[in-house]
């Protein structure tokens, strides 16, 4: 049986871009026993893939943190982590790191074929690899269906169309039923915004949003013009964001930022009409929950970190001259923002309106 592993320690989006990859690969072959390894903060949709059989939690701060504190602990806390690897004897591995220490692993690991991107020459513990300048002019999910080529594979899954895949257990779907429930709501009969849009830029996440004020503004467009109430979601650190929106809209919002986990976000988003996102995780959860969107680009190019497949999902970028200004992994150094600044109201209105009625 032919044991392989795929390596993405970034962040929610990222490693749901990956998820067609496992589709493919069990495709291609059917007997195969898919692993992963991930951080901490995907780890638990993750485990809910029926198709995985398999997940490694590496939590690159845990690593360097036990460092500061003991190079000796660290070595120990590697070898076991290098040596749990091994002990499952993968035949394969699709690194979509981009870095060194995480195919080092492998490496020691015995996995004999270690196929991946090579990034500023960080690929050099690879046996197959891709040279990767920065992802450019068409989707992350394609260059990662270029991986398959290598390990002998095709490029795309059955029908020509890889889709992401997000798995949500029955406890939370009861978990968002029992909720909507206690708020007389049915199923498509309410709208989801996040004001944020997810914690992968870390201190620059405010450099992907929409300002705050807009919010206000929209919420307030479609409160006059529908009877859809509004769920503003986020994380624990976007609770403070989405409680200066709904406290400046006139009439009474419903808050679950920092209320819920990932997987209940995720149950909820299935039952929503539509939900408008910035750029971020939130958005590709929505995407491959299979609702519909609409999604506010700034800095980031949507062709390559937007929706994918595009489909009813709807995308509002300004058009500036210098967008896209995150290119090839850096930001430029932006700091009027005007892109997302001057997207108006009345667009984004405009584009979620044939959903309202």
């Amino acid at each position: 049986m032919k044991k392989i592993l795929i390596v993405n320690n970034f962040g929610i989006g990222d490693v749901l871009f990956s998820t067609p990859l496992v589709s493919a690969l069990q495709l291609s072959d059917p007997g195969a026993l898919v692993s992963y390894i991930c951080n901490p903060r995907t780890a638990d949709f993750l485990r809910q893939d029926p198709r995985i059989n398999k997940v490694f939690v590496y939590d690159r701060d845990a690593f360097v943190a036990v460092y500061r504190r003991s190079p000796w602990n660290f070595m120990m806390k590697w070898k076991a982590f290098v040596d749990e690897i091994h002990g499952a004897g993968y035949d394969t591995a699709y690194d979509l790191s981009g870095g060194s220490a995480l195919s080092l692993a492998l490496l020691l690991a015995g996995i004999p074929r270690r196929i991946g991107f090579d990034y500023k020459g960080r690929g050099r513990w690879l046996t197959h690899k891709i040279p990767l300048y920065g992802y450019e002019g068409r989707h992350v999910i394609e260059y990662n269906m270029d991986l398959l080529a290598l390990g002998g594979g095709g490029g795309m899954v059955a029908g020509g169309q890889p889709l992401m895949r997000l798995f949500v257990p029955v406890q939370d779907q009861s978990w968002a039923a029992d909720f909507l429930g206690a708020q007389g709501l049915a199923d498509k009969s309410f709208l989801i915004m996040y004001p944020g849009g997810g914690a992968s830029w870390g201190r620059d996440a405010g450099l992907k949003r929409w300002p705050a004020e807009s919010w206000v503004k929209l919420a307030e467009k479609i409160i006059e013009r529908s009877t859809l109430p509004i769920i503003l979601m986020g994380d624990k650190n976007e609770e403070s964001l989405c409680r200066q929106v709904a406290g400046a809209v006139q009439r009474p919002l419903i808050v679950l930022a920092g209320q819920t986990t990932l997987l209940q976000s995720a149950a909820l988003m299935r039952q929503a009409r539509a939900v408008i996102v910035n750029d971020g995780g939130p958005l590709h959860m929505a995407v491959a929950c299979g609702v519909r969107t609409v999604s506010l680009f700034g800095p980031v190019d949507p062709v390559v970190y937007g929706p994918f497949p595009i489909g009813e999902h709807k995308v509002l970028v300004k058009g500036m001259m210098c967008q896209p200004c995150y290119r090839k992994f850096r930001m430029s150094s932006c700091t009027h923002l005007s892109c997302l600044k001057t997207l108006t109201v009345d667009a984004v209105y405009q584009a979620l309106e044939e959903w309202l009625s």
